[in-house]
Parts: structure tokens; sequence; C-alpha cells
């Protein structure tokens, strides 16, 4: 794979090459690990500080260097540094009440790094079903990494060991390297550098289609008691799936914004310019393929903030996808429930029933509409801005949880 070279002081922003997904049961380092990475602690909400654990996903940027043979992101002297690549890392929840926004992270993820704590007997349920979800959505690369070794002595770790190797055995991550790290105590860090260099790959990138851009996040960046000639406007972050958005341009946000007209709901594009574009904190002119970004909207925060527009896709005025209210999937059901502790069969989808969708970076609720000959239709509680043939991730209620059951691509869908 072709290597950027490194760029000058006085050279532009580098754009980050791909998302690396950090992804794994809650508790087992992932956040630790971003910021041994990267010098980011990604939990930055209150309740995430509270609770120890990730409840909205984490973005972070950091560059790989080689330095006399060792990879690394701290490099001794940068100047003498090889520069390797640049790379945006996506921490996603471990949680199973928050397994919808990791399958919505899943989405902008080109690799990942699936964490699993050496200290603990794997697969534990949700380590199951991340690595479920990523088969689901497409992602082909991963490394696993066996974290906290520090916590178990040899004979701990190689039986840890084993039962990974034996948890991905006959699937198509079977020969994914299992690097053993301490996030903790940065052990591990440079195998694992180097193994994600050997491992996932710089995915070839369209940037002549249609830009459209997934909002993984939307927020308020104004502190309380912000003058109103202070107020900067609304922010969206997320990733370009396709094409160039350039600073300045007019853009349509979809599905947009939730009115009642003459005592009906309906859903109405928002349109906007573009007042800034960044990747991590700089300010660049153009964002394209790679990496996360931010879009700084002239939009009131208000319409933006606590995540209100994610899921949304953001473009050119008229050159987005439709807004669908109803689906039409073709689903294909795994065999057994993931993420529960006992086996659980899937049984077929039925009528009226309730599910979990997860389309783009978009969660919504469908509600079972028909059920004809293999396709299922769903009437969409939230509706979604996607293509014809898109994939989706089905999760159905069991107990008091939605658990993954499947997935399928829309065959038709109906606008408002």
């Amino acid at each position: 794979m072709p290597r950027a070279k490194k760029p000058a002081a006085d050279e532009k922003i580098i754009q980050p090459e791909l998302n690396i997904g950090m992804v794994g049961h809650v508790d087992h380092g992932k956040t630790t690990l971003l910021e041994r990475l990267s010098g980011v602690w990604a939990d930055t909400h209150s309740e995430e500080i509270k609770r120890g654990i990730t409840i909205r996903l984490g973005y972070a940027d950091t560059v790989f260097y080689k330095e006399d043979g060792i990879y690394t992101t701290k490099p001794k002297d940068e100047s003498k540094a090889e520069f390797l690549r640049k790379v945006s890392f996506v921490d996603a929840p471990g949680h199973e009440s928050l397994m919808a926004t990791m399958l919505s992270g899943a989405t902008i993820m080109d690799g990942a790094l699936l964490l699993i704590a050496a200290n603990e007997t794997c697969p534990q349920p949700q380590t199951r079903e991340h690595l479920m979800a990523l088969g689901i959505i497409g992602i082909k690369n991963i490394v696993i990494v066996q974290n906290k070794i520090d916590l178990v002595d040899e004979k701990g770790a190689l039986k840890n060991y084993e039962q990974i190797k034996s948890f991905v055995k006959g699937t198509s991550y079977e020969n994914s390297p299992i690097i053993p790290v301490s996030a903790q105590h940065n052990v591990g860090l440079s195998s694992l550098i180097k193994a994600v260099e050997e491992t996932i790959t710089t995915p070839k990138r369209d940037t002549g289609k249609d830009p459209m851009f997934l909002v993984a996040r939307s927020f308020d960046i104004n502190r309380p008691g912000a003058l109103p000639k202070d107020l900067a406007g609304g922010v969206l972050g997320g990733t370009m799936k396709q094409g160039i958005l350039k600073k300045g341009q007019e853009i349509e946000i979809r599905p947009g914004r939730s009115l009642m007209e003459k005592n009906k709901e309906v859903w109405r594009p928002i349109r906007t310019k573009i007042a800034d574009l960044k990747y991590g904190g700089a300010s660049v002119d153009e964002i394209s393929p790679g990496g996360t970004a931010g879009i700084l909207t002239s939009l009131d925060p208000s319409i933006v903030k606590s995540d209100q527009l994610l899921g949304s896709i953001v473009g050119l005025p008229g050159k987005l996808p439709q807004v669908l209210f109803e689906i039409a999937l073709e689903p294909h059901l795994l065999e057994r429930v993931v993420g529960t502790e006992e086996e659980l069969n899937v049984d077929p989808i039925k009528m009226n029933e309730t599910l979990m969708l997860n389309v783009n970076s978009a969660t919504t609720v469908g509600i079972v509409i028909g059920t004809k000959k293999k396709n299922v239709a769903c009437r969409l509680k939230i509706p979604v801005c996607a293509e014809i043939n898109s994939k989706v991730t089905i999760s159905r209620r069991i107990g008091n949880r939605f658990r993954l059951i499947g997935y399928g691509n829309i065959i038709e869908g109906k606008s408002q």
C-alpha cells in the first residue's frame, strides 16, 4: 500500500486515511487504549465519566510513525521518524443497552480493533455480538487486542489466548492477528500498530460521486451564558461516505426536522451553509472520504444539540437519496440470537412485530406491516435517508433488550 510522505510544517493539514473502530465488551479497556494511542480521553460526557463507560461514540485522530524499528504514535524525534499514515479512531460503547450506538458507529468503520480482556472468559456476550455485527456490516479486516495481560500470569494469558482462537475459528476473522497488550502500562503498543499497518489497509475512495456525509454526532459547542454575538452554529460530526464537501457550500440535511402541519407530522429537509470544516481541531477547506470530520454550520445550535441530527445524511441540495417512511427488506436471519447468555433460536419475523433497524449511521424502529414470500415490510417510527440496496441490521426485543438477529437489504422504499 502506498504511503503518504511526512508533511512539512508549512503544509496543509493531513486528512486521516481511514476510520478504525474500537469495539468489545464493556470495561475491556477500549477508551484507555484509545487514550494511549491518541492522547485523547474520548469519554467526555458527564454521565460517561461518572459511570466509567462509553455511552456515545468517541473520536480521536492519531498518526502512526516508525522510529528505529519501533512503531509508535509518539516518536522521540518527529523530524527523523518515518511517517506512516494518519487514522481516525471511533470508540464504540460495549454495554449491552447501547448496542444501537455501536451498530450505527460500525457503519462508518473501515476496520476495527476487537478488545478482549485477558482476565475474563472469552467470549463475553457483547464480544460475540460485536464480532457478529462487524461481519454483518461488512468489516473485512480486524486486529484482536488481548488487553489487560498485566492482570494474569503466563498460564492465564495462554488459556485466554486459546479461548480467543476457539471463538473466532470458523469465522471470517479466523486468521486475524491476536496482539497481547497492557494499555494501562503501555505494553505491546508497537506490535499492535505494526499489526494494524499490515492488516487494515486504506480502502479506495470515490470522490467523483455526489457528496454524502454520514452524521454520527451532532452538538452545540457554545458555553452556557455565551453572548449572542459570540454564538457558533451547530456542529455535525461523522464521516464522508463519498464525494467532497467544501467550505461555504450550501448543504441539505435529510431526513431533516419533524414538524406538525395540518395536525399531521411531516419531515422537512434542513438547508444551511458550511461555515467551517475540521479534521481534529484544525480547519480545512474541504473534506473527502477517510477519517472523521466536523462540519460547522450556520444552524441554530438548538436544532443539532444532544445528537438530535444523529443518523442524518448531509449532501448538496436535491442530490441526496429519498427519505423513506416504509421499507421492504429481504432479511437474512441468524440461526441463534446474539448477545444472550443462553442459546436462543431466532424465530421468523412476525406481523406487527417491533424491530430495531440500523441503516447507515441511523437507528430507527420498524413495525412489521407485511411478510410476503421471503420479504418483510416495515413502517418506520423515524424515517431514514437511504439508497435502495442499503444494508440494514435487524434487532429484536428479547426480555428488556434489543438483540441482533440478522440483516437485510432495502429492496423497496416508500417516501412521504
